[in-house]
């Protein structure tokens, strides 16, 4: 490989919320990755820092050229200039189309286990969460579909939150299931918000559907939130776009956002996005190979080493879903358990939703620390009574 993943970084002493944690302890949990983003990135970023002035920002055309021109190469859809609005973040984003697109005691729904931030935006504004779970049976999961048209009609349920690819079960909906979604939306006059940050990061061989791509009334009666961050593992630099073909519907969105002043870049937003799509394709093909390699090193371990634990097959992110039933510990002393007797620092399922036999991991590290972690299970799987 012409990138080194396996070079070990030290993140102590950074403010990382991910190990801002005990000296014993190995965090394993929050999506980010505890590799080097794509030197180019870098390099664009130290440009922009030797300039020495960091004023108020604006948004360029080549910041919207870049989203465009790698969604039409990268995964054959073309947005247009006018559809993309600058955003601080997909959560952001979230919270105020929340806030914007529904009002108070309204139905927001959701097909957990998902994204557990999605609860919060949806609580924290003074909306209801509405569950449709996902049904799992034999390892994998589907869509009850009648539940699910039964949520949709409800006519307390304004919202839709997608997760596009799927967190934290790692799945990728096909084209299908996106238009089944889409039309069950649209009847029922609900918007679906796709949340499509993971996209990029798929099995080798693997791509995702974008929502918006799949019919025109997913085109027009959705937002969609895109994003380099997780890729290019760019979190703490605040940058993300939405995009919204609807002209009144856009609107929305962008009084949304700019009346809770998250519609304008800092300093280094707009460089870093940027160069993550002009010149971080070569980079992100070997990162989702060695994902890849991790998610194979797991999956081989778990067999081997720890077979009443099982790894849920997936297509997309570099989270993992363990089913842990076996163990017959509720996700969140299972958590305390790990965390306690090994160090290892999971994230238990029980926060996901209809996860409670079930813990999250976070792959995205080098592959010393993937093998540094599976021990550590191990181990503490061992004392579990």
């Amino acid at each position: 490989m012409k990138y080194d993943f396996d070079e070990m970084i030290d993140r102590r002493g950074t403010n990382s919320l991910k190990w801002d944690i005990a000296e014993n302890e190995l965090p394993m949990w929050v999506a980010d990755m505890d590799l080097k983003t794509a030197p180019e990135i870098t390099e664009a970023i130290k440009l922009r820092a030797e300039h020495g002035v960091f004023g108020y920002s604006v948004v360029p055309d080549e910041w919207y050229g870049a989203y465009i021109n790698w969604w039409k190469t990268r995964h054959s859809v073309e947005f247009k200039k006018d559809e993309l609005i600058f955003s601080a973040g997909v959560v952001p984003t979230i919270s105020s189309c929340v806030r914007k697109l529904t009002t108070a005691g309204e139905n927001v729904l959701l097909m957990p286990p998902v994204y557990n931030i999605f609860y919060n935006s949806i609580r924290n504004n003074g909306r209801n969460v509405q569950e449709c779970p996902l049904v799992y049976a034999n390892g994998e999961y589907s869509i009850d579909w009648a539940l699910l048209e039964g949520c949709l009609s409800d006519p307390q349920t304004t919202l839709m939150l997608l997760c596009n690819p799927h967190n934290p079960v790692g799945k990728i909906w096909d084209k299908e299931t996106l238009s089944r979604i889409g039309e069950l939306a649209y009847a029922n006059g609900v918007v679906v918000l796709s949340d499509e940050i993971h996209c990029d990061i798929t099995d080798p061989g693997c791509e995702y559907v974008p929502f918006m791509s799949v019919s025109e009334k997913c085109a027009d009666n959705s937002v969609i939130c895109v994003s380099p961050t997780k890729a290019f593992n760019l979190a703490g630099l605040q940058t993300s776009a939405v995009v919204v073909r609807s002209a009144r519907l856009r609107h929305k969105v962008w009084r949304a956002l700019n009346t809770d002043e998250v519609a304008e870049p800092n300093a280094f937003a707009v460089q870093a996005a940027v160069a993550a799509f002009e010149h971080g394709g070569e980079w992100l093909d070997e990162l989702r190979e060695y994902l890849y390699r991790n998610k194979r090193t797991v999956s081989e371990f778990l067999r081997a080493e720890l077979p009443q634990i099982k790894l849920i097959p997936s297509q997309a992110t570099y989270l993992l879903w363990l089913d842990c039933s076996e163990l017959k510990m509720p996700a969140k002393q299972l958590q305390k358990h790990l965390r306690v007797t090994t160090g290892l620092y999971l994230s238990g399922g029980h926060i996901y939703g209809c996860g409670d036999s079930f813990m999250r991991m976070n792959i995205a590290c080098p592959k010393a620390l993937v093998e540094e972690g599976l021990d550590r299970l191990k181990r503490a799987v061992e004392t579990v009574r």
